[in-house]
C-alpha cells in the first residue's frame, strides 16, 4: 500500500509547503535538480541541510526526483506518490505547486486548532489562579480584619475561605501533580518519538469523533483531490489518502470500506458516499462532476467547502468558549468580592457613626 514505509523524521507542514514551492521554481527555471538543491542547502538551517543533503546524495546516484524523495527517508508516501504521478503525466511543476498549497492549508489549519485549544486553556489557568489567590490569600486577610472589629464574614465568604484552607492543606499534592504534568510536557517537547506515540494514542481514542473526525475527513478529501488531479487511479488515490488520514478505528473503518466498495466495482463517488467519507449530497455532486469529466475540479470544490466548514466550526467553538470563560471568571470573582464587601461596609459605617 502507498505510504507504508518508515520516515526518519516528521517534517512540518510549513517546511514542506516552502520546499515544494522552491522545487517548483527550480523545475520552471530549467536548473538541474542537483544544482537547485545545492542552492537551497547554502541558505538552509542545520536541520534543513541534513534533509536536503540526503536528497542531493540520492540525486547524485542517478535517482529520479520522486525516487530521491523516497530513498532520502524524510518525505512521506503522500509527497512521493503525487510527485511520481506528476512525473508520469508530465505535470511535476503543477503537482509541486498543488502540494505547496495543500501543506500551506494544513499549516493554517494546525495553527487554528492550536489557538482553539491554547487560548481557552490559558484563560482557564488564569481563572483558576485568580480564584485560588482570592480564597487562599485575600479572604484570610479580610477575616482577620473583621475579627479585630468584632464583625464576622458572610456565610458565603466563610464557605469560600474554608475551600481555600482545604486547598492550602493539600497544596503539596497539587504541586506534585503540576510538577508531573510539567515533566510530561517537557518530555513530549524534547523527545519527538514520544510525542508522536502519544499523539497516535490520542488519535486512536478520540480522532474519529467530533472536530477531530471532521479534520481527518478533511485530510482525506484534500489528499484525494490532489491525487486525482495528479493522475493517480482511484484505488491508489484512496490508499494514499488512507495512509495520510488514518490512525483511528473510525477513520480506518471508513477508509477500508471505501476500498472494499471500489474493489467491488463501485464508482469513486458511490464508494466515498457509501463509506461515509462524503455526505449523500457531496457524493451526488461528485457523481455529476464525473459524468461531465470534471472529477478533479469537483473534488477540489468539495475540499474547499469542507475546509470552510471546518474553519467555521473551529471559530464557532472559540467564539463560544472564550466569552463563557471570561463571564465565568468575572461572576466568580465578583461573588467572592461582594461576599466580603457587605461586612466591610458595615464596619466602615460603624466607624463613621
Amino acid at each position: 500500500m502507498i505510504g507504508d514505509r518508515i520516515v526518519k523524521r516528521k517534517l512540518t507542514s510549513a517546511y514542506l509547503s516552502m520546499f515544494c514551492a522552491e522545487m517548483s521554481v527550480i523545475f520552471q527555471a530549467g536548473i538541474t535538480l542537483g544544482d537547485g538543491v545545492k542552492v537551497l542547502i547554502a541558505d538552509a538551517d542545520r536541520d534543513g541541510k541534513i534533509v536536503l543533503q540526503s536528497l542531493l546524495d540520492e540525486l547524485a546516484k542517478g535517482e529520479t526526483f520522486s525516487g530521491a524523495l523516497e530513498k532520502s527517508g524524510y518525505f512521506t508516501g503522500h509527497i512521493v506518490g503525487v510527485v511520481k504521478a506528476g512525473e508520469k503525466t508530465g505535470r511535476t511543476v503543477e503537482m509541486l505547486k498543488a502540494l505547496s498549497e495543500y501543506y500551506d492549508r494544513l499549516d493554517r489549519l494546525a495553527v487554528t486548532v492550536k489557538n482553539a485549544v491554547f487560548f481557552p486553556l490559558i484563560l482557564l489557568a488564569m481563572m483558576i489562579g485568580v480564584i485560588l489567590i482570592l480564597i487562599t490569600q485575600v479572604l484570610p486577610i479580610f477575616s482577620d480584619v473583621f475579627g479585630r472589629h468584632g464583625a464576622r464574614m458572610s456565610p458565603l465568604a466563610s464557605v469560600f475561605m474554608r475551600v481555600g484552607e482545604w486547598f492550602s492543606g493539600v497544596s503539596v499534592i497539587f504541586a506534585i501533580i503540576f510538577g508531573m504534568l510539567f515533566a510530561i510536557a517537557l518530555i513530549l517537547r524534547i523527545f519527538p518519538a514520544v510525542r508522536m506515540g502519544a499523539g497516535r494514542k490520542l488519535r486512536e481514542r478520540w480522532g474519529g469523533h467530533g472536530i477531530f473526525g471532521e479534520t481527518s475527513s478533511y485530510h482525506f478529501i484534500s489528499v484525494m483531490a490532489l491525487s486525482v488531479e495528479s493522475g493517480l487511479k482511484a484505488k491508489e488515490a484512496v490508499e494514499l489518502a488512507s495512509a495520510v488520514s488514518g490512525g483511528t478505528r473510525a477513520t480506518d473503518k471508513r477508509n477500508a470500506e471505501c476500498l472494499r466498495l471500489l474493489s467491488e466495482g463501485a464508482t469513486l463517488a458511490d464508494a466515498m458516499g457509501g463509506s461515509g467519507i462524503l455526505s449523500a449530497r457531496e457524493a451526488q455532486m461528485l457523481n455529476f462532476g464525473a459524468r461531465g469529466g470534471e472529477t478533479d475540479a469537483t473534488m477540489a470544490e468539495i475540499t474547499r467547502r469542507k475546509e470552510r466548514n471546518l474553519f467555521d466550526r473551529i471559530n464557532r467553538i472559540i467564539a463560544r468558549v472564550e466569552p463563557t470563560l471570561i463571564i465565568l471568571i468575572s461572576v466568580i470573582v465578583g461573588v467572592i468580592l461582594l461576599s466580603v464587601m457587605a461586612p466591610l461596609m458595615g464596619i466602615m459605617n460603624s466607624i463613621g457613626g
